[in-house]
């Protein structure tokens, strides 16, 4: 062992054995994506994937990987066991677009290039890339649903992709406003969903808000059906400050349903404006949903730190309370992610730094002969990795 000043600037020299197993993990992944296996700590980010110890090895209902090879993930939905006579399902996101002057344009293109497998992005591409890696997710994981894309009608977003609908939504769509922006945006579409739904209520759409950094892992028809009572869905964690996230929202897609939704959601942006309007930029939604929740008198916050579905009655709503161990797992911090990742998982989010590792998560996929369970090995392995773009 070498040490240098400062004990964060450790380096080890490992023997031989310990190296073998990581260099076998890196020989199964494609040359398409690129890999280091690092054990040592590191504080800085990466431009490529770091592969380190898959969490939850040896325990019970929980991802077991043998390399980059899942051992255990055998229960996933497919495509030909889908009920095709169950209500539809629409996925619903806020995505803006930012302009960028020509001259600062290919200043990006020369100097701030990231690629991923075959492809290269600059810094305006990446956010398109990463929507268009949420929209294949869902086409993989639920093949007969359609994704909405709520925006800014002055960005003239356009996605021509099948299943896929560009919803023009005015607004204020500024980086420090856009999650106040978001809880208008979901208000607005509320309310014109309700209004077609009056004219064709024989038809029922159910819908899941989500933010576009997230993979769809497995079918999500299963919720409505097994929680057939309730308004909307959120999805919580242990976490006293920030217990819910608002990257998760199901609405069912009843009159009374969409309803109930949009006046709590209302509530919520009540709250957001007078309270929390500080924090618009990052953090304000989830803190005035946290609110609207907790401050409600018969809530028992004690339910957090269960990661167990559960529904109570919240300013007139029946809200479904879903664990983000399962529908919004987030690594490496998301609840769950120190005893690794659940089976079951049915949504991973790639919030904040971790968006390269979608983008190549989707590239192991697609690009090689592996299945959702093996790419949520590498996801596992890779979750500590400090990268962004």
């Amino acid at each position: 062992m070498k040490i240098y000043k400062g004990w964060h600037r450790l380096l080890f020299c490992l023997p031989l054995v310990f190296l073998v197993p990581c260099l076998l993990s890196v020989f199964e992944l494609r040359q398409s994506s690129n890999v280091e296996v690092l054990p040592k700590k590191q504080n800085k980010k990466f431009d490529h994937l770091v592969l380190g110890t898959a969490a939850g090895q040896g325990l019970p209902d929980r991802l077991q990987c043998q390399g980059l090879k899942a051992l255990n993930k055998t229960h996933f939905s497919s495509s030909s066991n889908v009920d095709i006579s169950r209500d539809a399902i629409s996925f619903v996101t806020v995505f803006a677009v930012y302009n960028i002057s020509p001259h600062s344009y290919e200043d990006d293109k020369l100097s701030n290039l990231v690629t991923i497998g075959n492809t290269s992005y600059s810094k305006a591409e990446r956010s398109m890339a990463i929507l268009h890696v949420f929209i294949n997710f869902v086409q993989v994981s639920m093949p007969q649903s359609n994704v909405i894309i709520l925006t800014d009608p002055a960005s003239k977003l356009s996605v021509a992709r099948n299943g896929v609908t560009v919803f023009p939504i005015e607004g204020e769509y500024s980086r420090d406003k856009l999650m106040l922006q978001r809880i208008k945006s979901y208000i607005d579409f509320l309310e014109r969903r309700l209004k077609l739904h009056s004219e064709r209520k024989d038809c029922v759409n159910h819908y899941i808000f989500t933010d576009s950094d997230v993979a769809v892992v497995d079918d999500l028809g299963p919720v409505f059906q097994k929680y057939p009572n309730f308004h909307l869905a959120l999805t919580f964690r242990n976490n006293k400050n920030q217990p819910l996230n608002s990257g998760f929202i199901a609405v069912r897609g009843t009159t009374d349903g969409i309803l109930r939704a949009k006046l709590f959601l209302r509530k919520v942006l009540e709250i957001y404006s007078s309270t929390f309007i500080k924090a618009s930029r990052m953090l304000g939604d989830q803190l005035a949903l946290s609110w609207v929740v907790k401050s409600h008198p018969s809530f028992d916050a004690k339910r957090f730190t269960r990661p167990q579905a559960f529904m109570d009655e919240i300013h007139g709503a029946s809200v479904l309370f879903l664990p983000c161990a399962l529908y919004n797992w987030t690594p490496p911090e998301g609840a769950g992610q120190f005893h690794g990742m659940p089976l079951d998982v049915k949504v991973v989010h790639f919030k904040g730094s971790r968006k390269r590792l979608m983008l190549e998560a989707w590239n192991f996929f697609s690009s090689s002969d592996s299945n959702i369970s093996d790419m949520l090995c590498l996801v596992l392995k890779s979750g500590r990795t400090k990268y962004d773009f």
